[in-house]
């Protein structure tokens, strides 16, 4: 540590340290006698060995002619000649003076947010700051770039320029954004990747392919493959690259506008563009989808989404944060949504409750809302195989625990309102008994089984079986045939335009660490949701409060 101080010009030197132990003499100490004498020993040992001069002169030399002292006065002794400490070893007195070497390898470990003050410094560190070495470690590091900086370098960008004038400008729209595209939402994902800063759309696979891989398509990039500044580039329609240019509107949110939109047009005018947006959207023909209430869904879409094409606001969004106690591993998980096709969901967890929140939506729930949440306090124990085929079984059970929770809130409700308050959110009396016969079921539920689930002492076994209830409707043909676990949840259902929304009870399936499901009872429907395996960078929550604040924000962006 002395050593460290002597160094960097910070802390107490030796004669400092010297002159305090002196100051003490007058206490009747003698162990400063002993160090000093230990100090002569070392000394003349190194005189013995080859040194210059004699004892004393060999230990000034070691020592600097700054430290100096003689023993015993408290005083420094200035007249002693030294002949040889212009020949003797000397060390820096601050970082200015290490070699240039040493400096390019400290400042590469630095971050390069703060080069740019290192530059102010003094010329020194200026012009050691223009080495190649400091700036390609810094995107090594800092962006993941490594044997594309090689290419970048050959075609005359320097590492320096492009951490200057593009990585490090741009850095604030890496990670995941959700774009403004009114109910129906989005995912982007901003990375670096290559040469360039991409910007990703993240499409669900065709319906109802749930386990299909992500589709991605690219909205913008950013790159200095032409010029010796950042250029952006807008990548919709299919003409190619074009110009396009990015605002920062304020924190965590940022727009992109296209310049030149008659590449976003198709010679075949408006109706090429939608044979040719069916095709990449939903894998298929209009002639191939014979359900017309699907047709007038996707129909309303495509003219919704084509007025963005030439303006983007996205918002950013961070992915969950995971805690040792959660039931399995929160994420984003792609699910099955009726005529609405395949949705992106965000799967959270929030004390005893697993909540998903929409990424992407339709004009009945808009992005951003809460579809799905589930009470893990109330654990749901399915019969045999036989019973659960049976409908009217299975909604007995998670009636019951239904009015249950209800009966639980109710000192905490006004008493005035027709809406129960539940965990997050309203439940209609009226949405959960709904017009399709489930009010007798609902009034059918005696108090014997409401105490089955919730009562219960026995643990389920790690893997059970399970069958969907006859009449329940799947987009899913094939799902999994056993299940881990089941709990009592809600989902989110409303009108068209998000009209009466109410949250109607169900059965929430949990079937492995990557797939759930969801039996709506009211609708008789079943979704199946699979986790997305895409690695997203520069997308993790600083904390669960931000997290929280994020998802409060993205429910008011669409309430």
């Amino acid at each position: 540590m002395a050593v460290c101080a002597r160094l960097c010009g910070v802390g107490q030197s030796r004669r400092c340290r010297r002159r305090q132990r002196n100051n003490q003499q007058d206490q009747g100490s003698d162990s400063d006698m002993d160090e000093e004498e230990e100090e002569r020993i070392v000394a003349q040992r190194q005189t013995d060995a080859g040194g210059c001069g004699g004892p004393a002169e060999r230990g000034v030399a070691t020592a600097g002619p700054s430290d100096a002292c003689e023993h015993g006065s408290g005083h420094v002794n200035r007249g002693r000649s030294l002949d040889c400490s212009s020949t003797g070893p000397t060390h820096p007195q601050s970082l200015a003076e290490l070699p240039p070497e040493l400096l390019v390898e400290i400042f590469s470990l630095l971050p390069g947010t703060v080069l740019p003050s290192v530059a102010l410094v003094c010329k020194k560190f200026r012009q050691i700051l223009n080495t190649e070495t400091i700036w390609r470690r810094r995107c090594m590091e800092e962006f993941g770039m490594k044997e594309d900086l090689r290419k970048m370098e050959a075609g005359g960008v320097s590492s320096q320029d492009l951490y200057v004038k593009l990585l490090h400008p741009y850095r604030h729209i890496l990670g995941l954004w959700q774009p403004d595209i009114g109910p129906y939402g989005g995912l982007l994902n901003v990375v670096v990747d290559g040469l360039f800063i991409i910007g990703w759309m993240y499409l669900p696979p065709h319906d109802p392919r749930v386990e299909d891989p992500m589709r991605r398509r690219p909205l913008f990039r950013i790159h200095m493959w032409e010029s010796k500044k950042a250029t952006v580039e807008c990548m919709y329609g299919h003409k190619g690259p074009h110009k396009g240019d990015i605002q920062t509107v304020k924190k965590d949110e940022f727009s992109t506008k296209c310049n030149q939109t008659d590449h976003h047009r198709m010679p075949g005018g408006r109706q090429e563009e939608f044979r040719t947006w069916l095709e990449e959207e939903w894998g298929r023909t209009l002639e191939e989808i014979f359900h017309e209430h699907m047709q007038e869904l996707i129909l309303m879409k495509f003219i919704y989404t084509s007025q963005y094409d030439n303006c983007l606001t996205y918002r950013r969004i961070y992915l969950p944060p995971a805690m040792p106690s959660d039931l399995l591993q929160p994420g984003l998980f792609k699910g099955t949504y009726g005529s609405h096709g395949l949705e992106i969901v965000m799967f959270s967890f929030h004390g005893k409750f697993a909540r998903a929140t929409k990424l992407t939506g339709d004009p009945n729930v808009p992005a951003g809302q809460l579809t799905l949440d589930v009470d893990l306090s109330r654990p749901v124990v399915l019969p045999e195989l036989d019973q659960q085929r049976n409908i009217e079984e299975v909604s007995r059970l998670v009636l019951g625990i239904h009015e249950q929770a209800q009966r639980e809130m109710e000192p905490q409700s006004s008493g005035t309102s027709a809406t129960v308050k539940t965990a997050e959110g309203a439940c209609d009396d009226a949405g959960a008994s709904g017009g399709d016969g489930m009010e007798t079921d609902h009034g059918a539920c005696s108090e014997g089984c409401l105490s089955g689930p919730s009562s219960s002492k026995t643990n389920p076994p790690e893997s059970q079986p399970f069958v969907l209830p006859l009449g329940v409707m799947a987009r899913n043909e094939v799902y999994p045939r056993t299940c881990r676990k089941c709990f009592y949840g809600t989902g989110l259902i409303a009108g068209h335009g998000f009209t009466s929304p109410e949250r109607t009870p169900g059965l929430f399936v949990l079937f492995d660490e990557d797939r759930f499901g969801f039996i709506w009872l009211e609708l008789k429907s079943f979704s199946l949701y699979s986790r997305l395996t895409d690695h997203l960078a520069h997308a993790h929550a600083p904390s669960m409060e931000r997290f929280e604040a994020m998802l409060r924000n993205m429910q008011s962006w669409t309430s």
